[in-house]
């Protein structure tokens, strides 16, 4: 049999001696190598945080936005039966037609949804991140303008800059429980602008709105032919006689709104990575074809899972279990930082107190060091969630309540020594 040997590629002479040529490949400049768009993002001001706390031991963490239940018996059982049965195929793009069928009747039934065509303008995701992107590179062309309240969730910003888009902050104040004023997202409207992001109840504050202020905004909304983004991943978890606020079921707010809603939150399902997203079937059906070609479809076994959450009556045990503990967790830490000296707004939405730092003499970043460093407690600066973060810190109680209290006490020693 005869064999192929590879023999080294030899260039001709009068090739090698080009003027330029080099047998080493040029180099470019590292930044030169990337994307504008992936240089325009900034850096997470949360990992720092938690990466310095991963090298410490006793550190009581307030800082991660994450449920520290595990996912509910009857939701883990529906998953683990569908590794079961085999069932670890794709799904069709658009995800299982039980289980959008089952979100749409969910928000119906819960908030008095549109009734979203299930074939066109329901969409299951891995997870709400996924919609987000979705949602701002199926509306954005370069230049194009969102407006975003502040401080907001991280992946607002990076969403709207890797689609080319331009954010147009849009601050909110302690003053106002971080509500959104009317005024201001009519003064940040220009020719350019083609959307308004919203997020309530929010990320990182735990502001929600009531119907005058939506109503407000689904006003300006229309008279300035405005698509609206409303994330509304923490639906469920309200508090204080607060009732939750479908923006798309506002009057005519549906034709103009993708809704963006999921699974990690309100049902303890984090790692499941289940989203879904509901709007009109031409915006709908634009985030399919890049969710077609980006991912196929969400995980089989997480969208079983979900089903489950929505349909099963014992899921639904757990959650108002899980908000009644949430609820709990509230009540003692907006109580305990504003004893400690740390004035904090009664927070009536989501797992997260925003209490101001001012009083410490400390800027948030200076606080939230020194108090990891000394006392062993992670939380957040305020300002790594955007304007109008600054001089605040974001607390998460999502952790336990002898994690909280253990926090408040290393907390209130930390005041009492720097006050």
């Amino acid at each position: 049999m005869n064999s192929l040997s590879l023999q080294p590629l030899t260039l001709p002479n009068s090739l090698q001696t080009e003027p330029g040529y080099s047998t080493t490949p040029a180099m470019r400049p590292l930044s030169s190598r990337l994307s504008q768009r992936v240089l325009d993002v900034p850096p997470s001001g949360i990992r720092k945080y938690f990466d310095i706390a991963a090298t410490m031991e006793d550190v009581v963490s307030l800082g991660i936005g994450e449920p520290d239940f595990v996912t509910p018996p009857p939701i883990l059982q529906a998953g683990i039966q569908s590794l079961q049965r085999g069932h670890t195929s794709y799904t069709s793009n658009s995800g299982m037609y039980e289980l959008r069928e089952a979100v749409a009747q969910n928000l119906r039934r819960r908030y008095g949804a549109p009734a979203y065509d299930v074939e066109k303008e329901v969409l299951i995701t891995v997870g709400v991140s996924e919609a987000m992107y979705l949602a701002m590179q199926a509306i954005l062309d370069p230049g194009d303008e969102v407006i975003v309240p502040q401080p907001c969730f991280v992946s607002y910003t990076a969403s709207i800059i890797l689609a080319g888009g331009n954010v147009v902050d849009l601050p909110t104040y302690a003053d106002d429980n971080f509500e959104i004023r009317p005024e201001a997202i009519r003064a940040a409207i220009t020719p350019r602008t083609k959307a308004l992001l919203i997020g309530f109840p929010s990320n990182p504050t735990g502001a929600v709105m009531d119907l005058s202020g939506m109503l407000e905004i689904a006003r300006i909304a229309a008279e300035h032919d405005l698509l609206v983004i409303s994330d509304e991943i923490y639906d469920r978890l309200v508090y204080a006689g607060h009732h939750h606020i479908m923006f798309a079921a506002l009057p005519g707010m549906a034709e103009r709104t993708i809704h963006l809603g999921g699974m990690s939150k309100d049902y303890a399902m984090t790692g499941w990575r289940i989203g879904y997203t509901a709007g009109p079937a031409d915006l709908i059906g634009a985030m399919r074809k890049i969710h077609q070609y980006l991912i196929m479809s969400a995980p089989t076994v997480g969208q079983e899972a979900a089903l489950a959450a929505f349909t099963d009556p014992a899921s639904e045990e757990y959650v108002q279990q899980m908000v009644e503990s949430y609820d709990r967790r509230r009540r003692l830490i907006h109580k305990g930082l504003n004893e400690i000296g740390l004035k904090c707004f009664e927070p009536k939405g989501a797992f997260y107190a925003f209490p101001s730092v001012k009083a410490t003499g400390m800027n948030e970043h200076e606080f939230c060091e020194r108090l990891l460093v000394e006392e062993h407690v992670a939380v957040i600066p305020g300002s790594a969630f955007g304007k109008g973060g600054e001089g605040h810190v974001r607390c998460a109680y999502a952790a336990s309540i002898d994690h909280i209290e253990t926090a408040l006490e290393r907390m209130d020693r930390f005041v009492r020594r720097h006050g």
